[in-house]
């Protein structure tokens, strides 16, 4: 049953515009940050992690939580439109296995632009001129920003589920990027959804420790994960989500 799910998922994206966001807005980032990095290279003395963190700065706390906030919305479009949440809710399959599948698309998503900003970082540091080694943390700094990139998967996905606007869920995604910039700030960044994305990529200071212990980032990441599942599980039991 959840392997059907999960196909009906995934067939959405196939000729998707949704690709486009993929490809085209972890380049703005890119860009930018290379861009500001050459021009502030007398400050930005420590390379790569110099270029990270200029990367990072426009990606960690703006571009990648409204593309994942597009990846969201356009997951539950179909459901949104006409009187879809009809078919949905007499499907015979737990309604868990229809909030998970989305999950497991968006992570497959969110994975894919990791890797997508890790080639376009070495891409940078190479055009900037960058001769010395990569550093050795840079496929932690991935993989940790991948499980902080999910539980902003599972957040949105919750938003999007109870708000039929595309644009909203969006706008509230660069908003809690934002935010999450001033949680890390004052020390919370391990407490709130969206710091843990900049918490896991080391978005500002690369070259260090991460600001909480690796064990309770993955521990935060795993009881918001499983805190949206059941949320969103419970309310479409709980709720009558016919829309007309």
């Amino acid at each position: 049953m959840f392997g059907r799910a999960l196909r009906a998922e995934g067939m959405k994206l196939r000729h998707s515009p949704v690709w486009l966001a993929f490809i085209l807005l972890p380049m703005l980032p890119a860009l930018i940050g290379t861009f500001n990095y050459q021009q502030n290279i007398s400050i930005l003395q420590d390379g790569w992690y110099s270029l990270w963190t200029q990367h990072t700065l426009f990606s960690c706390y703006f571009f990648l939580p409204a593309i994942i906030g597009v990846y969201c919305s356009y997951l539950y479009r179909l459901e949104h439109l006409n009187h879809n949440w009809n078919s949905v809710m007499t499907m015979p399959i737990p309604v868990s296995c229809f909030f998970l599948a989305k999950l497991c698309i968006a992570s497959a998503m969110v994975i894919l632009t990791q890797v997508w900003t890790g080639v376009l970082y070495l891409l940078s540091g190479k055009l900037a001129g960058l001769s010395s080694p990569v550093p050795g943390q840079f496929p932690e700094w991935l993989l940790t920003g991948a499980a902080g990139a999910i539980v902003i998967c599972a957040v949105q996905l919750c938003f999007s589920l109870m708000i039929r606007s595309f644009a909203v869920p969006v706008g509230l995604a660069l908003m809690g990027g934002i935010a999450g910039l001033g949680m890390l700030a004052k020390g919370y960044g391990g407490f709130f959804p969206y710091s843990l994305l900049s918490l896991g990529m080391r978005a500002n200071q690369p070259g260090g420790p991460m600001q909480c212990a690796l064990e309770h980032f993955l521990l935060s990441c795993a009881l918001y994960v499983l805190a949206c599942v059941l949320w969103a599980a419970l309310w479409m039991k709980r709720r009558d989500v016919h829309t007309g």
